[in-house]
């Protein structure tokens, strides 16, 4: 289990950096907002592109992946069906989504799949699949639920190429589509701006947490501990029945799916909500609680299937 706790140990010190220059005013009152904007408009594009300019993308193509996606769109589509229903509005339905489903496959998912799975690669599949597919959605989604709902439509239609995140996802896919090679001095100062990414994103959520309410007690208290319900329990039940039952993955295989479908909700999520300034509170509880939660859930899957 030593995986699983490393992972956990390097998150918690940098969120607790983050709470701490938060409690001390070191990047004054809008601290917070700047990382944020840092993170969504620089360090998580780059880091995107990078990342998937270098990958193999005939892992999409893999039976992991299909487990994966049948199980993240199962747990949103409950969410999105109780949004609907109890009338929460899209954009913080779109964030609870995202919350119950979106999993911390990159600064997470990376060390546990080393440590427990023995390959930091079997995580691949699922932060293609994110980075590829659910993110441009989801912020396109997140786009036209506000002020660009009222542009004309061939604006709407656009609207993933005017985003940060899914221009450095999409443009990544591209370069590495078609076999380009991204000359060294282009492809190293994005990555090290990209290595911003994660502590940015790290450190805005821990400022986050100063003097923020107990998680579960707020207002979004329902779609909280709705979305950390699905996350928790609801993703990896749905990822080990679509394994098992449909797909016939046993053994390592059938371990891979479910560990990676019991990681928590990404903190990248926080980012996307405090860019668009809705269900703040929900991804910053929703992330904090499946943080914690997932510590004995993944255990515990390792336990009994590894």
């Amino acid at each position: 289990m030593q995986g699983v706790l490393t992972g956990f140990a390097v998150i918690a010190v940098v969120i607790g950096v983050g709470y701490l220059i938060g409690r001390r005013g070191y990047l004054g009152d809008q601290g917070q907002e700047v990382l944020t904007k840092l993170a969504f408009h620089v360090a998580t594009p780059a880091l995107l592109f990078t990342t998937l300019a270098r990958a193999d993308l005939s892992v999409v193509f893999s039976g992991r992946l299909l487990v994966t996606a049948a199980s993240t769109a199962a747990t949103a589509g409950v969410f999105v069906a109780f949004g609907a229903v109890r009338n929460w509005g899209v954009g913080r339905t779109t964030i609870g989504a995202l919350c119950s489903s979106y999993v911390n496959s990159g600064n997470l998912g990376i060390p546990i799949a080393a440590y427990v799975l023995g390959d930091a690669s079997l995580v691949a599949p699922v932060l293609l699949f994110q980075q590829i597919l659910v993110t441009p959605i989801a912020l396109t989604v997140l786009d036209l639920s506000g002020a660009g709902e009222k542009g004309p439509l061939w604006q709407r239609l656009l609207t993933p190429l005017r985003n940060p995140v899914a221009v450095g996802a999409l443009s990544g896919v591209l370069v590495s589509a078609t076999g380009l090679r991204v000359p060294g001095p282009v492809m190293d100062p994005l990555t090290l701006i990209a290595n911003m990414s994660v502590p940015a994103v790290l450190l805005a959520f821990g400022i986050a947490l100063r003097g923020s309410a107990a998680p579960g007690r707020g207002r979004d208290r329902q779609l909280v501990l709705l979305s950390v319900a699905l996350k928790s329990v609801g993703q990896p039940v749905a990822a080990w029945a679509l394994a098992t039952i449909v797909f016939g993955l046993r053994g390592p295989q059938l371990l891979d799916v479910v560990v990676t479908s019991a990681l928590p909700a990404a903190q990248n999520l926080f980012t996307y909500a405090s860019r668009y300034r809705v269900g703040e509170s929900l991804a910053r509880e929703s992330i904090l609680l499946s943080t914690i939660l997932s510590v004995p859930v993944l255990v515990a899957v390792a336990a009994l299937l590894g």
